[in-house]
């Protein structure tokens, strides 16, 4: 009997315990379940890191927050003759140097982002770009502040990576003193493909020391307008104009306007005082026109521009113009990239092969006035060899005649100039 008894207690004991290691491993797993959970969801919102190109890039998993580390490097030769070296009788020249070597770091929380941009290149270590944006105004501008780039031409607003040829026409060089301190205003409409942008910036440029005989700041007021009634990809019609009003403080005008399209030369091609002198400034006015074209692997760009001077002495009042028209056609079949803020981008090569592109650029900036200055013409042919996004190799050839009143003075009987330049680009 005591046997039996033993036995149920037993068989009515050993269920419980079962039950009871089975509710503790089943506490156990729903833990480790529970602590994976925790560290799925961890990683979840961990940064995400890239290196792609030699750069870094971290971004938050929900994407409203980055920091990025890049820059680029450009290493140019150049060999020039005739009016580009007059002052060594228009024998040939040759430079080999680096044009840009630039870092930036750059980042963005929530709706504000920044960039820096610093340029160690030709002997120098300076803040190209210091700029803080805020983008949280719903349908409404984008505010920047900083040092940043005036909205003065199609060519000088398109980065330095991505313009057509090695150097920018005189045009642009002319008109834009690129970047300064200053603030601006910006809005995209993508439906109508119309973008404005107005700004106030602090003077320094073009022979202003930034203040006046008061030590009072003189100002410029910038403003663009562009519309692009056709931006699909590969397919684009793009038309522009800008203005700028220009306070000089009756500093004098500098003299040497542009070079030849070519870096490092002996003469800037040119001059307005050339054959006369500097005059000193009360303000500037200028003002241009943009048109671009991409049809495929073809495009065109093109913009004419005026400075119109009003001098302390109205008797050197003077008004100065010049255009380029530049042609483009990628052999290889890609197109270039147009932004919404109405510049260009490179493309990306379609195959592992790389892309061809080669494109011609005529340029004329006339600096005659008052029985002064120079007329400078520059034809510039070339190719570029894109080996992907981040490498590319350029060459250009370049033929340039200058005229005027003032060339006598400048260049003497070498009034024509020749000249081969090439580039290594490499983004990182």
């Amino acid at each position: 009997m005591g046997g039996v008894s033993l036995a149920l207690a037993l068989a009515l004991t050993l269920p419980v315990a079962a039950q009871a290691n089975e509710s503790e491993e089943v506490k156990k797993l729903q833990q480790q379940v529970d602590e994976l959970t925790k560290a799925v969801e961890k990683i979840k919102k961990t940064p995400k890191v890239k290196t792609k190109g030699g750069g870094v890039k971290i971004k938050s998993n929900d994407g409203d927050k980055s920091f990025k580390i890049g820059g680029r490097f450009q290493l140019d030769y150049n060999r020039f003759d005739g009016a580009y070296n007059a002052d060594n009788d228009g024998a040939t020249g040759s430079d080999l140097f680096p044009r840009r070597v630039r870092t930036y770091v750059q980042g963005k929380a929530d709706n504000w982002d920044y960039k820096l941009l610093l340029d160690f290149s030709e002997n120098k270590g300076e803040i190209t770009l210091a700029r803080l944006r805020y983008k949280g105004f719903e349908n409404g501008p984008t505010i920047k502040v900083g040092k940043i780039r005036e909205d003065i031409s199609l060519e000088a607003l398109t980065s330095s990576k991505h313009i057509t040829a090695i150097s920018r026409p005189m045009l642009s060089n002319v008109m834009s003193p690129y970047f300064k301190y200053g603030a601006s205003a910006y809005q995209y409409f993508k439906n109508t493909g119309l973008r404005y942008a107005v700004g106030a910036y602090k003077g320094g440029s073009f022979g202003t020391n930034g203040q006046d005989e008061n030590g009072d700041l003189n100002l410029s007021v910038t403003g663009r307008l562009t519309w692009s009634p056709i931006h699909n990809k590969g397919e684009t019609v793009h038309f522009g104009a800008w203005g700028s009003q220009r306070d000089m403080g009756g500093d004098k005008l500098s003299a040497k306007f542009a070079r030849g399209e070519v870096r490092n030369t002996n003469v800037r091609l040119v001059n307005y005082a050339a054959g006369g002198d500097t005059f000193a400034v009360d303000n500037m006015t200028q003002f241009g026109l943009e048109f671009a074209g991409v049809y495929g692997p073809m495009s065109i760009q093109a913009e004419y521009a005026v400075r119109d001077v009003d001098a302390v002495d109205s008797m050197n009042d003077s008004s100065f113009d010049g255009y380029y028209v530049t042609a483009s056609y990628f052999l290889t079949g890609e197109s270039r990239v147009y932004k919404k803020r109405g510049v260009f981008n490179s493309p990306t090569p379609i195959s592992d092969n790389g892309a061809w592109e080669v494109y011609a650029r005529m340029s004329q900036f006339d600096a005659t006035a008052n029985n002064q200055g120079t007329k400078a013409d520059v034809i510039t042919l070339g190719a570029t060899y894109y080996l992907n996004k981040k490498i590319k190799i350029m060459a250009n050839y370049l033929i340039s005649e200058v005229g005027g009143p003032g060339a006598d003075d400048l260049v003497g009987e070498h009034t024509d100039g020749k000249a081969f330049t090439a580039r290594l680009q490499y983004l990182f």
